[in-house]
């Protein structure tokens, strides 16, 4: 497995491997890597030749007072998690490069699908989540690249930023990751106490009481959102951002559950913001 940092050592061996007739998957990470993200490595390496895995930790995506600083990394961990699963390249740029002195151009998407949600709550974090994500498929120049549907919101942009740009690569979004209690696997579980831990399940069983309800005919948003306040509210460590009913390709907000909803949720266990959903199918 190669280890690049520079930019121009990713774009040589990108354009070697097409030279070749090489497809290339492409997971961009910020590392801490987990079983999410290991998925998304394996999805690539089933469908393309070979696998690049980014490893950056993008600053742009982080709000005032959020964890740029504390957010977890290990890179040697991560080398050795991607080895084992037969990636190829990881690319590691560094910051200078990636954001040079004098640097003053962002890539943003603009309505629905970035005010909303995660969106209005974490004001600009979008902009910062398309920059990098533009700047690192001109790069590696991928024929796919993978995301996980717990950050769904994310996929819908990115999706959206390659369609308007007519950027050349098809954006592959794979089944969130659980533990075995059901807990959305991610990089900032990490921060959870034992019993935070156990609080932070109340976001996967306020979804589950939501496909139950569903599933017993119940079509009105507003009734399985305050289900799934109540739920997520008797968590002692629990303060609750936002419960939603979007369309899962616009995000436009509904008023009655139907086919291709999703059903979306972030709270805050103790000061660690976590997000998890699930969509919604063969609803009429």
């Amino acid at each position: 497995m190669k280890v690049l940092t520079k930019i121009s050592e990713m774009r040589e061996f990108s354009r070697e491997a097409k030279k070749e007739g090489k497809t290339i998957g492409f997971v961009p990470t910020m590392g801490y890597l987990h079983e999410g993200h290991l998925s998304l490595a394996r999805a690539a390496r089933q469908e393309c030749d070979l696998v690049v895995m980014s490893i950056y930790v993008n600053p742009m995506q982080f709000g005032p007072g959020e964890d740029l600083d504390k957010y977890p990394r290990d890179l040697e961990r991560d080398k050795s998690l991607a080895a084992k699963e037969g990636v190829d390249v990881v690319f590691r740029p560094l910051s200078g490069e990636v954001y040079p002195s004098g640097y003053a151009t962002d890539v943003a998407v603009t309505g629905t699908l970035t005010e909303t949600l995660c969106g209005a709550s974490r004001p600009g974090h979008f902009k910062g989540v398309t920059t990098i994500v533009a700047k690192l498929l001109n790069i590696v120049e991928p024929d796919r690249a993978y995301f996980g549907q717990k950050d769904a919101q994310q996929a819908a942009v990115v999706k959206r930023m390659v369609r308007d740009l007519n950027i050349p690569v098809e954006v592959r979004v794979m089944p969130i990751v659980r533990e075995n209690d059901g807990l959305a696997m991610s990089s900032r579980n990490s921060y959870l106490s034992g019993d935070q831990r156990q609080q932070a399940l109340r976001l996967f069983r306020s979804l589950e009481k939501a496909k139950e309800m569903i599933s017993a005919g119940e079509v009105s948003s507003d009734a399985i959102k305050r289900e799934m306040r109540s739920i997520l509210e008797e968590g002692q460590d629990v303060r609750v951002d936002y419960v939603e009913t979007v369309d899962a390709d616009t995000f436009m907000p509904l008023e009655k559950v139907k086919d291709n909803t999703l059903i979306a949720v972030a709270a805050y266990v103790g000061g660690t913001r976590l997000i998890d959903n699930t969509i919604i199918k063969g609803v009429k």
